[in-house]
């Protein structure tokens, strides 16, 4: 039986979520890879308990996670249930419905149908009465946001979850939302967004303005832009890379001339800086106040705690983030 180390909570920085009473670990763990049925579970178990043992308090699923679809939550089902018993109160778990999930028009989007079905499922198959957060994962642009925000309403007061997230929102539409559950008197505290040093969306279509505006948490995902930011790219394709194994989100196709340049000017001010690649690209997150967490994935324990080391310097100069604007924005 799997017994969490004492001193869990002695290094690892906890922030505000927005301006709401909750607290999330700086460095989240995203079970969006490497937690399905075609993964490992003596290697998902170990993940967790080196997550925890560090004190990432937080564990991220959606329901489509996999694969199979639900997979991701069935495993991690078991983890709880087999280890972390004892620890449900000390931990934060979130998980999602919006994107393709059964067959059929249920099964999809933004009505209140699939949502609330979708939320029992997921409870069911990670052996839950409540997640702590739950998301609409993605804008829908057919149902109208009333009816989405009023199934989260539902969700949170009937005890299903303690607090709402929107996901893949931007800032029009976040302000939209927010109004509505505002009014409906429902906690919602963060966004879910990607975002990185490659990938600046948040910044462009105001999610990341308006949410500080109004006092919502941001967690982000892909802080390493699908493993072109970990530097295991630099020098060529390793054969147990994700590209290599499991080609759906990142293939050779993204490892363009312009890309590897960037990536490589990128490296160079990490290597300047004392860092490698990943621990920078990290900490330029970590650095922001309106970066409640960031998401980490991993398919072994040892990247975990090699991306704990991104909190040992967060600290940056003007001209480094000057550095890191142009070289993360160069064109041919």
């Amino acid at each position: 039986m799997y017994k969490a180390k004492d001193d869990r909570y002695e290094t690892m920085k906890y922030n505000r979520c927005g301006r709401s009473g909750l607290k999330l670990p700086a460095l989240s763990l995203g079970l969006w890879h490497n937690f399905g049925d075609t993964g490992d579970y003596s290697n998902m178990e170990q993940m967790c308990f080196t997550a925890f043992d560090n004190g990432i308090t937080h564990f991220d699923l959606a329901n489509n996670y996999g694969p199979e679809y639900g997979s991701a939550e069935r495993n991690f089902g078991k983890i709880l249930k087999e280890h972390f018993g004892a620890y449900r109160d000390e931990l934060i778990i979130s998980t999602k419905a919006g994107y393709d999930m059964w067959p059929g028009p249920y099964g999809n989007w933004g009505s209140r149908k699939y949502l609330i079905a979708s939320l029992d499922q997921s409870l069911e198959r990670m052996g839950l009465d409540y997640v702590d957060i739950f998301y609409h994962h993605r804008m829908d642009p057919d149902t109208p946001l009333e009816e989405t925000m009023g199934a989260l309403a539902q969700i949170v007061r009937s005890g299903k979850a303690l607090y709402a997230g929107l996901s893949n929102y931007d800032g029009d539409h976040l302000l939209e939302a927010s109004a509505i559950l505002e009014r409906l008197d429902v906690p919602f505290v963060i966004n879910q967004n990607r975002y990185s040093i490659l990938d600046r969306t948040i910044e462009m279509n105001g999610l990341k303005q308006t949410a500080k505006k109004l006092g919502k948490g941001i967690i982000c995902f892909s802080p390493l832009a699908q493993g072109l930011l970990s530097g295991k790219y630099i020098n060529g394709i390793p054969d147990d890379s994700r590209m290599k194994t499991d080609g759906r989100f990142l293939n050779e196709s993204k490892l363009d001339e312009l890309t590897m340049k960037k990536v490589k000017a990128l490296n160079d001010i990490a290597v300047k800086r004392g860092q490698l690649l990943p621990e920078m690209a990290l900490a330029w997150l970590l650095r922001q106040e309106e970066i409640t967490s960031v998401l980490i994935g991993a398919s072994k324990p040892s990247q975990i705690t090699a991306n704990i080391k991104a909190l040992d310097n967060t600290e940056f100069s003007d001209e480094e983030l000057k550095e890191i604007d142009r070289a993360g924005s160069e064109e041919e």
